[in-house]
């Protein structure tokens, strides 16, 4: 089997119980799922994160959840690309989205950080913004923006949420894998329920 380039897979959230089923922590539960899926344990300290690597098809993949909250989480990645030697364009990036419904995934290879604290770190740490995203729909809520992102899934969302994840772990592995224009392709047009979006 071919050896394929490290990739960095980075989950976004804020440290702590208080904030583990917020919408603003669905980045960490993909990386944790995906993690899981895989037999890769998280169990490391460094680098201001929890992280593990391990064994992907033949693509060595390291996971990544910064313990260092949201607006700091740039140096945390910045400092594990430096030390494994990945560079931008084998980092992918999964964090929560409002301008996205509930629901809805979409990949995105580069761009801005659209308001989102946690992007806007790392593409200050890393001197650039051509990674690729993992945009996991929360929503626009009608009131405060920061109420929302720091508050729990309600009673509706739960019901969906795993499959939210599960979906995101497939379009995550379809990047690592493949890359970003197939997992586009594959992903961007589809919600929880697998049907066609307008």
């Amino acid at each position: 089997m071919v050896t394929r380039r490290r990739k960095l897979l980075v989950g976004l959230g804020n440290p702590g119980s208080e904030y583990r089923n917020t919408r603003h922590n669905v980045g960490f539960m993909v990386a944790d799922a995906f993690a899981g899926k895989h037999g890769i344990s998280l169990s490391g300290r460094k680098f201001d994160a929890l992280w593990g690597k391990g064994m992907v098809d033949g693509t060595e993949v390291l996971i990544s959840m910064p313990q260092t909250y949201m607006n700091l989480s740039g140096a945390s990645v910045s400092r594990m690309a430096d030390f494994y030697q990945i560079t931008r364009e084998d980092i992918l990036v999964v964090h929560d989205d409002m301008d996205l419904p509930f629901g809805r995934i979409r990949v995105k290879e580069k761009g801005g950080h659209a308001g989102h604290n946690g992007l806007r770190s790392i593409i200050s740490c890393l001197g650039g913004s051509d990674f690729t995203r993992l945009r996991v729909g929360i929503g626009r809520p009608s009131h405060s923006a920061t109420d929302h992102v720091l508050g729990g899934f309600n009673p509706d969302e739960r019901v969906l949420i795993a499959d939210i994840v599960r979906l995101a772990v497939e379009a995550a592995e379809a990047v690592v894998l493949a890359g970003p224009i197939l997992a586009m392709n594959r992903f961007n047009n589809s919600d929880v329920s697998g049907k066609a979006l307008e």
